[in-house]
């Protein structure tokens, strides 16, 4: 179904003079007949719409102008090529080329329509028509059928079925054309009901594979929710059941408002101008806004980088706010289809719920025109209703309609209407349902005007690969993992956070934090302080107490600080216990903030969750609550913590019949912050390995999956200052992505090297034989007088190529214990395969050891802390070796001295 915008009034439209120099075109290219001409022709009006496009001229009119090129080319060759056949044979056009939504690389679909059987010479004219097609660079999807064909496909097939419904006849025998039209009547295939059942199904199977959102770092805008198709689907099943032309003519027959119809035809705009400008960038079909192509697309559009905005991101908010407002559009009118079509002689009476609303076929509605007029606040009331209610399963199409009409009545007196206040509170209070309600108001637009701090984030990205999807979106999925953890049925998801779920007193507390969170991205300043601000103040207003309300704000402040202290810092290390304790100061701060952390990291990343973060988060939940009991002036001191972690593991050797004296002559060897690092079931495997092997058959390398923290590659050989760098190579050359290193070395010059790697995806090594290999690799390397380090050849992912992170280093006095032994030095650079060797080769040629590293990746940044010290297992004094170090590091890594140090 073809859709005609209104002229856009800051737009010059293609006028007479362009349309008759089309035509021209058209027409000398037909007069040669050649190849080389039809070329020129077609080079000359993707040229014409290019310039167009840059004019700001209506996409309306290049879409027009594209596939009135074509149809014209097409014609033109029909009849040169078909000569005699061309009036036996009919030419349709099909698909998007049938609605004449051409764009610049679209597929051209056709049928060839024909009598009973195919004569030879009509095939051999169509061969001849169809290679001279694509000789001229048309990419051509067609098929050969009789009107009988269309029907018996069009009944096995839906796609055929819809593609055949937006035919369009371009020359030929129009008898065929009527033909194959009565062939596929309702009275004979896909009738009315059958047609919008599929799809209805075929939109819930296609935003299924989007994880039913569009808010994806690289949505595609055909496909997503909210995109072109969805826009589609509303057409199809309005041919289908009116008979309709056009999306006018929904208007004319009151199915459609006019405003509705002039948002579906904006939308649709829009997105077409986003499409044009993918086939133009990349010079074929590309329906996709990858990375690759955002910042392009946005340059396009007009859009320049602001103090807090990248241009990018001004025009991802906008494509983003696009389809939202279009899903609210579709869920409408596939309803007031649902109701025509489904329940259109059904006469049973509706229930009432209360004087404001009652149900109908399982949907809620009002019960007369001006419910939210008269009472306002019902406009959140009814979100609470269905959330209490589960038999309901949405809002009656009429009712969806007032409610967009009447959004504008939420305003400041309404936020301080006490009965507004109470419905939603409860509706956080009430837990369940509460994902769902949160995203019905989002989506139907009431969340962001009851909460302007919250309407101003909608549809805000951050250009990078941590943020996966737009603030908001996020912000419900943060919202949504708190509300699993919750839950019984997902207990097994997270076995301890529900463990620990079931200790918070109040749960909406640490759904307001959540909600709350990232509230103030994209002002300016903190977010983190801002949106505690803003959590405090609408706490107050909604009636919590002072405390309550302080932790919330305190929640949101601090909802950074776990997952940087667990990242970045030594949490085997006392001190570090006792300072994030201090800052933390009781349990029920330390469980909101362990929860309200892991939700905010799998709903930012997915892929960043695994079970190393995990076991990084519990393990410092775990230290600080054993802090928090003792009491903040009573500290667990470091000899505490190594006898602990030595008197566990010297249990689990003797089961392996390993004697103390044994273990006793290793350990005397180990200094003792391995012991307070390591967990007793890693050291008893390490114990056990060096104790098992003589000295000749060192490399001593042992790898396991056994952890549930991942795969442990552990090294014990001779010490040597390049063995970092070497080592981190192969496991990068392997593949692996290290998310731990924790080096140690004896008295007596060898070293313990523990490193926790997974494949390059995040996920556990799945097979014996891969461990193998790791060993394998490590061992020939290290038995390799010549190998000092590894030139990693691994691919720079296609994501990371289209991000510049410059390189920049920074040294500091670790906190802790450690302060005294060695220098921390931070590093924030691209990611990028083979990152750690490059660095442990800079470590060498200064002679700097390593003594731990905090491995960080946060999207297409590394954020990696090292403990290094000098041979002498001192820490870092000289300027002039640090300066040295930012240079040699930076060079290596940008081909640059530093950016910033």
């Amino acid at each position: 179904m073809s859709a005609t915008h209104p002229k856009n009034a800051h737009t010059e439209l293609f006028d007479a003079q362009f349309w008759s120099e089309l035509d021209a075109q058209v027409d000398e290219a037909a007069n040669k007949a050649s190849i080389a001409a039809y070329k020129a022709c077609l080079k000359w009006g993707l040229e014409a719409i290019y310039a167009g496009f840059d004019q700001g001229i209506s996409i309306n009119d290049l879409v027009s102008a594209r596939t009135r090129l074509v149809d014209q080319v097409l014609c033109r060759a029909w009849r040169q090529y078909l000569g005699e056949h061309a009036n036996t044979l009919a030419l349709i056009a099909v698909g998007g080329y049938g609605r004449g939504e051409l764009l610049p690389h679209s597929d051209i679909d056709l049928l060839i329509l024909h009598e009973d059987a195919l004569e030879e010479d009509q095939a051999t004219a169509l061969q001849g028509f169809l290679t001279f097609l694509w000789d001229i660079g048309l990419e051509i999807g067609q098929s050969v059928r009789t009107a009988k064909d269309c029907a018996d496909e069009a009944r096995n097939d839906l796609t055929v079925m819809t593609n055949m419904l937006e035919s369009r006849q371009l020359d030929g025998a129009e008898s065929l054309f009527q033909s194959m039209h009565e062939a596929i009547a309702t009275d004979k295939v896909w009738p009315v009901d059958a047609f919008f059942a599929g799809k209805l199904k075929e939109q819930q199977q296609r935003h299924a594979k989007y994880e039913d959102t569009a808010y994806k770092l690289e949505p595609n805008v055909k496909e997503s929710p909210g995109g072109l198709r969805d826009i589609q689907t509303i057409a199809w099943v309005a041919k289908r059941h009116f008979d309709a032309q056009s999306l006018n003519e929904l208007v004319d027959n009151g199915f459609l408002t006019a405003q509705e119809c002039r948002e579906l035809l904006s939308g649709q705009a829009f997105l077409w101008r986003v499409r044009f400008a993918l086939h133009r960038l990349t010079g074929r079909r590309e329906d996709r806004l990858l990375f690759d192509h955002q910042l392009r697309v946005a340059e396009l559009f007009g859009y320049s980088d602001s103090s807090h905005n990248l241009a990018v991101e001004q025009f991802m908010q906008r494509y983003y706010r696009s389809i939202k407002a279009l899903s609210c559009l579709n869920d409408l009118l596939l309803q007031l289809f649902e109701e025509a079509i489904v329940h259109a002689d059904d006469t049973a009476e509706p229930t009432p719920i209360n004087r404001r609303f009652q149900s109908r076929h399982g949907f809620i509605e009002v019960r007369h025109p001006r419910v939210f007029e008269q009472n306002p606040f019902a406009l959140l009331e009814i979100f609470y209703l269905l959330q209490q209610d589960r038999n309901l399963t949405g809002i009656r199409a009429e009712t969806l309609r007032l409610i967009r009409r009447s959004r504008e009545l939420i305003d400041d007196d309404f936020r301080q209407d006490i009965r507004a206040r109470s419905f939603f509170m409860e509706i956080m209070r009430n837990g369940d349902g509460l994902t769902r309600a949160l995203r019905r108001m989002n989506r139907y637009g009431v969340l962001g005007r009851y909460i302007p701090a919250f309407g101003n984030v909608i549809g805000r990205m951050q250009y990078d690969l941590f943020h996966t999807l737009t603030v908001d979106e996020h912000t419900l999925f943060v919202v949504r993992n708190l509300r699993r953890m919750a839950m019984e049925r997902f207990s097994d998801e997270l076995p301890f956070c529900h463990e620990v779920m079931q200790l918070i007193p109040k749960p909406e507390l640490l759904y307001l934090a959540g909600f709350f969170h990232d509230i103030a991205k994209g002002r300016g300043g903190d977010h983190s302080e801002l949106g505690a601000d803003d959590a405090r103040e609408f706490c107050l207003e909604h009636g919590l107490s002072s405390y309550d309300s302080e932790l919330v704000a305190w929640l949101v402040r601090n909802h950074l600080l776990m997952s940087m202290t667990a990242q970045r810092k030594d949490i085997s290390d006392p001190e570090v216990i006792h300072e994030f304790a201090t800052a933390v100061k009781d349990r029920n701060a330390l469980d909101y903030i362990f929860l309200l952390t892991v939700a905010d990291i799998r709903a930012t990343n997915p892929e960043l969750w695994n079970s190393w973060r995990e076991s990084l988060l519990t393990g410092l939940y775990h230290n600080t609550a054993r802090a928090l009991e003792r009491g903040l002036d009573d500290p667990i001191r470091e000899q505490e913590m190594v006898a602990e972690a030595q008197k566990a593991a010297r249990v689990l050797l003797g089961g392996q019949g390993i004697d103390d004296t044994a273990i006793d002559e290793i350990w005397k060897r180990i200094q003792p912050d391995y012991f307070r690092r390591t967990q007793p079931e890693e050291i008893a495997w390490a114990t056990a390995g060096i104790h098992h092997c003589a000295d000749n058959d060192l490399p001593l390398v042992l790898v396991d999956n056994a952890s549930e923290q991942g795969t442990s590659v552990f090294v014990y050989t001779r010490d040597a200052d390049y063995l970092f760098g070497l080592l981190t190579g192969v496991l990068a050359q392997l593949g692996l992505t290290i998310l731990d290193a924790r080096i140690s070395s004896t008295s007596d010059q060898y070293t313990l090297d523990t490193y926790v790697v997974a494949e390059m995806d995040g996920s556990r090594i799945a097979s014996d034989s891969r461990l193998g290999e790791i060993r394998k690799a490590l061992r020939n390397s290290l038995l390799n007088p010549e190998a000092k380090a590894v030139t990693v050849r691994q691919r720079v992912s296609r994501q990371l190529r289209h991000f510049s992170v410059p390189t920049q280093v920074h040294f500091s006095k670790p906190q802790g214990s450690q302060s005294e032994q060695y220098t921390m030095m931070e590093l924030v650079t691209a990611d990028r395969p083979g990152l750690l060797s490059t660095v442990g080769e800079v470590f060498r040629q200064n002679k700097i050891l390593v003594h731990t590293a905090k491995i960080g990746t946060i999207g297409e940044r590394a954020e990696d802390v090292f403990y290094i010290s000098d041979l002498k297992h001192k820490p870092l004094k000289k300027p002039a070796l640090f300066h040295q170090l930012r240079y040699q590091i930076a060079d290596a890594l940008d081909n640059q001295g530093p950016q910033n140090s």
